[in-house]
């Protein structure tokens, strides 16, 4: 069973007084019953935690489902070791008191040395070895030990046999590593420090259960198990032990209650109760739900728009916004141009696919050209195809020309069935394993620009390291030169010194005060060396402050050019996800909330939409302030809550874009039927101007001739 914090967990017993028909709840991996869905609850949470370890392979961070599965894979592992060395193995394993690693070294260095029938080695034959499969192990009586083996050719064929001394063999490695030595310990053991076979194993390979006797002392059997004696306390300890406890009753600061553990977040968000270090949140807007068409017909109507919206290219279907989708599913005068041609392009892609639609037109003799006058005759060959009841119903409304009225149930229901058929198509299918490889090419080439960016940061600062390292040694060098320059001027006597603005040379107040020539020979050299001196100070002062300037023009091209890398680089980033987001495959959902509502966003409409966890209910969000009160209502604390709020700020700059472009457009929209309003009775707009009417305009520019 997989240990909680080291330790064996106890399952939950089974409740007393169960009825045969007593509705419970069943925990599915440990079969354990709960009368309370609160109980079982809290330990489905404790379940998903990653808290658990593998008893068998040491594996920790694991749910109990994962430990679970691993100690079944380690347990299937460990049966496959040799058995011709368990008792070896087991002999080691017993009642030893070394760690797990030096324990697993200790049997992997005994075993090395062991040989058994059916093992492979290598054998030295006519000077050179060959690969042979020990046969039979020959001992006499005096001790020593030959082997038979059998010799083996390329294809590990028996080609002949001989008897070979210990001498010329070479034993291959063992064919289990350590770490598997490791599981094979922890599953053959029920304790540690000493280890302690089980008693069946022990049984099993006629392993000894006697204590040894440095261990009789130590240990003692409680309950056919082997436990630990606990060292008695002398005197003094005790009375110290008892003094610390009744210092600690007296101040409080243990109490007979024991400490609740703090809890680790993310949980369960129904499990999430308030407290006092919570932040602020907002409260949680209402959202719209306005909608023309019935509400249960709102998921397939967002379904079918977004399926035309992402694959309007290969249906040759120019995009329309999901209001005038809604708007037209809703009209029932006539057959309007978006819903024709919206049937039109996915009942063309069914004849494309030549299957079974395309088998269904070819009985009836059709031409395959659809039209705004037979595309209701295509409609009625795929529903009675597809044969569902409830839409058949709709066939003979359809051949009369009345598809106009039919109810929004009944359109979208036509719709979902099409859609459905559409992406079981070879084409869809097709054309969504390219965009997959195509995805996982960008996204192989985003992380190799990644790994060249950083290789490249790597080099400029091993390269600047460098340089700041070889400045140093030059600054040393040159402060060393100037010392020793200083001391070799000292020792020659030409000590410069400056006295009420002249340089004078001791070297030559001294030759002055012995004769006059030397004097006069000396005046020259003097004069040469204070002009030498006097035009080397503003000079030196000149090159500091060239550097100066050269340094300020080197720091701001180089912060020119951190600027210009980080905005290619984030101009970079901005186009993989562009294009990545151009190969649609699906659309996701943005996360659920505490109550399982699911949210979603689709990139073609500036709303955020809200779907009940039965599927039932539908709302959608529309405004900035909506969207932030919703992002502060989330609590990080609960699992799905924080995934939901992660996501709404991923994308949020983004759906603040789409939300200003519809605002906008509902503000041009009002306006102009304000316009259209104030104008005079006799000059009466067309409906068709009206820009509420704009699904009735619809044109598909990418219509195929």
């Amino acid at each position: 069973m997989p240990l909680f914090k080291r330790k064996a967990f106890p399952l939950a017993e089974l409740p007393n007084d169960l009825e045969p028909h007593e509705l419970v709840y069943q925990v599915r991996f440990t079969e354990e019953i709960f009368r309370g869905y609160d109980e079982y609850l809290n330990r489905i949470n404790l379940y998903r935690q990653r808290v658990w370890m593998c008893k068998v392979s040491g594996k920790t961070n694991l749910t109990y489902e994962e430990a679970l599965l691993s100690e079944e894979r380690a347990t299937e592992k460990v049966h496959q070791f040799p058995k011709e060395l368990m008792e070896p193995a087991l002999q080691i394993i017993q009642y030893s008191m070394l760690s797990l690693k030096d324990l697993s070294d200790m049997v992997a260095e005994k075993l090395q040395e062991r040989l058994y029938v059916g093992a492979e080695i290598y054998g030295r034959k006519d000077d050179d070895m060959y690969p042979c499969i020990v046969s039979k192990i020959i001992e006499d009586d005096v001790g020593k030990i030959e082997y038979e083996v059998a010799w083996l050719d390329k294809n590990k064929e028996v080609i002949e046999t001989s008897v070979i001394n210990r001498e010329d063999v070479i034993q291959k490695k063992l064919p289990f590593s350590r770490k598997f030595l490791k599981s094979f310990i922890r599953e053959s053991t029920y304790r540690s420090a000493p280890w302690v076979l089980h008693d069946k194993l022990a049984q099993s390979y006629g392993i000894s259960k006697n204590v040894p006797e440095n261990l009789r002392s130590k240990v003692s059997f409680k309950d056919g198990l082997l436990v630990c004696n606990k060292r008695r306390k002398n005197g003094e300890e005790a009375k110290h032990d008892l003094e610390n406890c009744k210092r600690k009753k007296v101040d409080g600061s243990e109490g007979d209650e024991p400490v609740e553990e703090p809890i680790k977040y993310p949980i369960d968000d129904l499990l999430v109760q308030p407290d006092a270090d919570d932040p602020v949140f907002t409260d949680r807007p209402s959202p719209s739900r306005d909608f023309n068409v019935p509400m249960e017909c709102v998921g397939d109507l967002l379904m079918v728009w977004d399926f035309c919206s992402s694959f309007g290219r290969l249906l040759h279907l120019w995009p329309f916004s999901l209001e005038d989708f809604e708007n037209a599913i809703c009209h029932k005068k006539g057959n309007l141009v978006l819903l024709v041609e919206a049937h039109s392009a996915l009942l063309r892609l069914l004849i494309k696919d030549n299957g079974e639609y395309f088998s269904a037109v070819r009985e009836r003799n059709r031409k395959l050209k659809i039209t705004l006058i037979t595309w209701t005759e295509f409609l009625c060959d795929f529903l009675e195809m597809i044969n569902i009841p409830e839409l058949c119903a709709y066939v003979a409304t359809i051949k009369r020309g009345h598809y106009g009225l039919l109810d929004a149930h009944a359109k979208l229901g036509i719709f979902r069935e099409l859609v459905n058929h559409a992406l079981e198509t070879n084409i869809v299918r097709e054309k969504l394993d390219k965009f997959v490889e195509q995805r996982q090419a960008l996204g192989a080439t985003r992380r190799e620009e990644a790994l060249e960016e950083a290789r490249k940061k790597r080099k400029e600062k091993e390269r600047l390291r460098a340089e700041s390292d070889v400045d140093q040694v030059m600054d040393l060098e040159s402060k060393g030169s100037a010392s020793e320059n200083g001391n070799h001027i000292r020792q020659n006597g030409d000590i410069v010194k400056k006295r009420n603005g002249e340089i004078r040379s001791s070297r030559q107040d001294s030759a002055s005060e012995k004769s006059g020539s030397k004097q006069v020979d000396a005046a020259p050299k003097k004069m040469a060396r204070k002009q030498k001196v006097e035009v080397k100070v503003p000079t030196a002062n000149g090159n500091g402050k060239d550097l100066s300037e050269k340094e300020a023009l080197e720091r701001s091209r180089d912060d020119r050019k951190e600027v210009v890398g980080q905005s290619s680089k984030e101009r970079r980033r901005e186009y993989y996800e562009r294009e990545i987001e151009k190969r649609f495959i699906r659309t996701n959902s943005l996360g659920k909330d505490r109550n399982h509502n699911r949210y979603w966003w689709f990139q073609r409409d500036g709303r955020i939409f809200v779907e009940s966890s039965d599927s039932k209910q539908w709302g959608y969000y529309s405004s900035k302030e909506e969207l932030y009160l919703l992002t502060g209502s989330l609590n990080c604390k609960g699992e799905r809550e924080r995934a939901l709020k992660k996501q709404l700020e991923k994308f949020i700059s983004r759906i603040c874009l789409e939300i200003e472009k519809r605002s906008k457009d509902l503000a041009q929209r009002v306006a102009l039927e304000e316009a259209v309003l104030r104008r005079s009775s006799r000059v009466r707009a067309p409906p068709r101007k009206n820009p509420a009417n704009a699904f009735l305009e619809y044109v598909n520019k990418w219509k195929e001739d």
